[in-house]
Order: C-alpha cells, then sequence, then structure tokens
C-alpha cells in the first residue's frame, strides 16, 4: 500500500535546493553499507506477528520485547559498553524473535545472550564479563548451563553471522559526511546526543522494521531542522540523494521517530539512564544490609585529662574524628545506582533494597 506523499520535508524559512557542492569520498563505502543493510535485519513478517500479537503468558508481545531492549540498554550502561554493543544486541535479539516463536519465560535468557554475543564482537575480549556476573547483574533466572545451550540455539539459527550494518553505522557515516564538507562549529551536530536517540527508538519495536540508513537520516534531518541551519539542510539533501531514499519514506519515518522523541523526552517517560538498580534479596540478607549500614562503630574509650600528656591527647582526638567519620558515613546515594532492571519478586517472602 503506498503512503500518501506530504507536501514539503523542507522546514519553514529554509529554501530547497537539490544541488550541493560534490562530495570528495570514495563511493564504494557508502553503496557497500547501502546494499549490506538488509542482508542482516530481522524479517519485516516476523516483527509484525510481534506487533499484532496480544499479550498472555503463553506469547510474546511488543511490550515485553520494548522492556527487554530497555534491560539491555540497562546492562550496557552498567558494563560501560559501547553504543555499538546496544545496537547491536537489539538486532542479534530482533533477528531471533522474528525468526522463532519465542515464550516469555525464555525472554530474560534470550536477551542475556544477545548481549553477551553483541559484547563478543565489539568490546575488548579483557572487558567481557563472566557468564556468573551477568546472571548475577541482570538476575536473570538461569544458570550458565542454560546461557551456553541458548547462545547455541540462537547462534545456529543466525548462522554465526551477527557483524550487521546497523542503524548507528550509517548514523557515524552520515555524521562524518556532513561535518567534513560544512563550515559549520563541529559542536552543533552532537553525535553523543545523535546516539542517545537512537537507542530511544530501538526501545520501539516498529523501528526495527526500518531501513537503518532511513532511521539515521531521520535522526539527522530531525536534529538539523532543530538547528536551523541552511547548510546543514543542504548537506542532509544531498545524503538523501545518494542513499536514495524517497521523500515519502523519510517523511513517513522521520514522523514516527519525532512523536517517539517527543514521548521519551517527556517527564513521564521512565527512562532506563535514570531508573534505580532493584535488587531482590530475602529477609535475613536484608536486615543484614540494613544493620551493616547504620551500625554505629565502637568509639575509643577517653582518658582523663589529667592522666595523659598531650601527644596522647591529639592521638586521641585523631582517633575520635576517625570513629566521627565512621559515624557520618551514609548508605551510597540514589545517584550511584542509576541502572534498573525490571524484575518481579519471587514466590518467596523477600524484601526489596532500593541502593
Amino acid at each position: 500500500m503506498d503512503r500518501p506523499r506530504p507536501p514539503s520535508s523542507v522546514p519553514s524559512g529554509v529554501s530547497r535546493r537539490r544541488e550541493a557542492a560534490p562530495l570528495r569520498r570514495d563511493e564504494g563505502p557508502w553503496s557497500r553499507r547501502t546494499d549490506e543493510q538488509l542482508a542482516l535485519q530481522p524479517r519485516e513478517k516476523g516483527l509484525s506477528l510481534i506487533e499484532c500479537t496480544v499479550e498472555n503468558e503463553n506469547a510474546l508481545c511488543p511490550r515485553l520485547r520494548n522492556a527487554k531492549v530497555e534491560d539491555l540498554w540497562s546492562l550496557t550502561n552498567f558494563f560501560g559498553f559501547a553504543t555499538e554493543t546496544f545496537v547491536l544486541a537489539v538486532n542479534i535479539l530482533d533477528r531471533f524473535l522474528a525468526l522463532m516463536k519465542v515464550k516469555p519465560k525464555h525472554l530474560s535468557c534470550i536477551g542475556v545472550c544477545c548481549f553477551q554475543l553483541a559484547a563478543r564482537v565489539v568490546e575488548e575480549d579483557c572487558n567481557i564479563p563472566s557468564l556468573h556476573d551477568v546472571i548475577r547483574i541482570s538476575q536473570c533466572k538461569c544458570t550458565v548451563s542454560d546461557l551456553k545451550r541458548m547462545e547455541k540455539i540462537i547462534s545456529e539459527k543466525l548462522h554465526f553471522d551477527f557483524k550487521a550494518t546497523t542503524a548507528l553505522t550509517f548514523l557515524h557515516l552520515y555524521h562524518t559526511i556532513v561535518l567534513c564538507h560544512t563550515s559549520e562549529r563541529k559542536e552543533l551536530l552532537n553525535l553523543d546526543k545523535l546516539e542517545a536517540q537512537l537507542k530511544a527508538c530501538n526501545c520501539r519495536l516498529v523501528f526495527s522494521k526500518a531501513k537503518p540508513s532511513i532511521l539515521a537520516l531521520c535522526l539527522l534531518s530531525l536534529e538539523v531542522q532543530a538547528l536551523k541551519s541552511i547548510e546543514l539542510f543542504e548537506m542532509v539533501l544531498y545524503v538523501q540523494k545518494h542513499s536514495k531514499i524517497s521523500d515519502s519514506d523519510l517523511l513517513y519515518w522521520r514522523e514516527l521517530v519525532s512523536k517517539c522523541l517527543a514521548d521519551y523526552s517527556s517527564p513521564a517517560c521512565c527512562k532506563p539512564d535514570h531508573k534505580k538498580l532493584v535488587w531482590i534479596v530475602s529477609r535475613r540478607t536484608a536486615q543484614n544490609l540494613q544493620n551493616s549500614y547504620y551500625s554505629v562503630p565502637e568509639l575509643p574509650t577517653i582518658p582523663e585529662a589529667g592522666c595523659i600528656d598531650e601527644s596522647e591527647s591529639e592521638d586521641s582526638c585523631e582517633d575520635m574524628s576517625c570513629g566521627e567519620e565512621s559515624l557520618s558515613s551514609s548508605p551510597p546515594s540514589d545517584l550511584e545506582s542509576t541502572f534498573f532492571f525490571d524484575l518481579k519478586p519471587k514466590s518467596t517472602p523477600c524484601a526489596r533494597l532500593n541502593f
């Protein structure tokens, strides 16, 4: 079904000019990336089936998928991994979900496996956490053996091919091209901001159906439109032309991206970056933790003034000051733990501790 074509994509106050100064670049990498982008993308038919699935205990619905992607975002932040690791983990996850019929109870194990597979592709070997650590941090209800079996299943179904061309690949490419051929200050186009916006889009299932090149150009064009820069806008048009992206496709997806970013920036949206890491522990462990935080240390005995000399008095004062520092110490603040995992409490009595 053809989408209606909007009248214009040009922001108000900016004249539309199709011709721009020729780019001095190698056509090879650009064309190769454009051709490769569909090779390792999720099957649209499988994603559509997830979109129309009603939430129940035996079927995977969009809300569960989106929540799992937010968990992957939190894991990426917790371990200090690159944005590329998160985006690639989402790609692996969606490709597998679009290919296989997955039950919700297996989603936690699948998500951790996708995170590990992406980390092995992107990160240094010395920085990759052990399976024990990932299970402990993510509170995944599975064993190391379960993760290894699931990793094998995912790898075989995806033919061990994980190096996909993602929207982040095009975002970096477009960002570099635009900045190299404009006189605008490089600080105007903040790549970190664009990457954060891409992460927000990855948390919505619908954007997994978009071509990576289109999604990247939507983010770039919206940022350029907000900056109201004619020179940058002309470069965006030139990038659009060489990427062979039609106006109708660009405007259709840009409207969805704009709505997603507006929802994400609203105060009502609970962002993975701003959520607290919630540990679920037993009551006994909770009691021990509380006691260790708020227990009062024993203070040194204060001797009589006439029984000590001046040097001993100074030592006693130092001991007292050390005791006062221990007494005034408080539990870690919420700002020190800004990561979140959406976990249900166990059937046994337990207590939540927000660190």
